[in-house]
Order: structure tokens, then sequence, then C-alpha cells
């Protein structure tokens, strides 16, 4: 029976981290840096100096993400942090209408980015990841929690674009809708400071 674990993205695992996002779609060049800075100076850097950033990113606690293990093999990968750590998205307009509160709000945490190797696809480690996330951001303080997922139940996806996450998976895992600032762009948040909050 395949076995999936969950662990940050830590410095002793960077490794594993660069086999997790380097298995489809544009991790490989992206190093998960896209909504960690402007366009222009995200453009301005080679993929080994996005590598760089991410690698120092690493070192730091708490992690910047968390990395799956699809039976010891590094399978998948989420950024999850507060929200106003990563800048672009108080740029994006397919975003920036429908967050909540102030984006400096330290309490709000974000989670923005997903990379599944092509081989461990269909296998629940989107939704396992997702798992990890709210409880990793409940634990280091987060108060509410945002995604950015696409509806794909309004017209065609390239798999590249499922990057931010599918809306079906969040709501499986208790997110609601806050906004819809497009017709398949969606905001979605879950509160976990509730006394009566559980991790699904």
């Amino acid at each position: 029976m395949t076995q999936i674990t969950i662990a940050p993205a830590a410095a002793d695992r960077f490794d594993d981290a660069e086999h997790a996002l380097t298995g489809g779609g544009d991790g490989a060049s992206c190093q998960c840096q896209w909504w960690m800075m402007p366009n222009a100076e995200f453009q301005g850097l080679s993929t080994e100096e996005r590598r760089e950033r991410l690698q120092d990113e690493v070192r730091r606690a708490p992690a910047p993400a968390l990395i799956a293990y699809v039976d010891g093999v590094p399978a998948g990968w989420v950024r999850v942090g507060p929200r106003s750590t990563q800048p672009r998205l108080a740029r994006t307009q397919a975003i920036a209408p429908g967050m909540q509160g102030e984006f400096e709000d330290p309490d709000v945490w974000a989670i923005t980015c997903f990379v599944t190797r092509r081989e461990y696809r269909g296998q629940g480690v989107q939704g396992e990841l997702l798992d990890a996330a709210i409880s990793f951001a409940r634990e280091h303080g987060a108060r509410s929690i945002e995604g950015y997922p696409i509806d794909t139940s309004v017209g065609k996806h390239p798999s590249n674009d499922l990057y931010h996450g599918v809306l079906s998976t969040f709501e499986r895992h208790g997110f609601r809708e806050v906004a819809r600032p497009k017709p398949d762009r969606v905001v979605v948040a879950i509160d976990v400071n509730r006394s009566d909050f559980r991790a699904r």
C-alpha cells in the first residue's frame, strides 16, 4: 500500500525539494520563486539564481514549504507561509481583489504553489499536502489561511495552471469561497484559530 508522508522543506532536505520540484511543469525553472518578488526581478534572475534564493529560504525557520514523500521518494511540494511574505499576490489581478483584510496582516497565511511529479499524480498527493499545510500554518500562528485555486469546472486548463491548486480539493478540506475575481479563479479561506477547529 502506498504511504504518503509530509515533512518541512528544511535545509537538510534541499535535495529532496529539488527532486520534488523538477518532475514536470515549471517547477524546475521557477524554483517556487514566482510569488516572492515582482515580475521584473523574477525575469531578471537565472534559474540558478532562483535556486539560490530558494536555498536561502529553506535555511530559515519556519520552512517556506512542505515536501510530500511517496514511499520515501520526494514526490510533491506546497508553498505555505504568511501572505505578506509573498508580495506578487498583492499585484495579481486574478487574486488581489478578493483577498481579505490588510495584506500585511502577519496572521493571514497563504497556500500558493503545488507541484506533484508526473509519476505520482492521481495518488492523492495534493490533498495530503493541503491537509499538512493547514496544520503547519496553524502551528506557526496563522489565524486564517487563504488559497487561490482554479475552478476546473469552468473552461479548460493546461496542467501547468494547476499549480494554484484545484477548488474542489480546497473545498474538501474545509475552505470556503470568499471571492471570485474571475470566473475560474477563486479566493478561498479557512479560519484555523477557532476552538472547535480540527484538521481533516
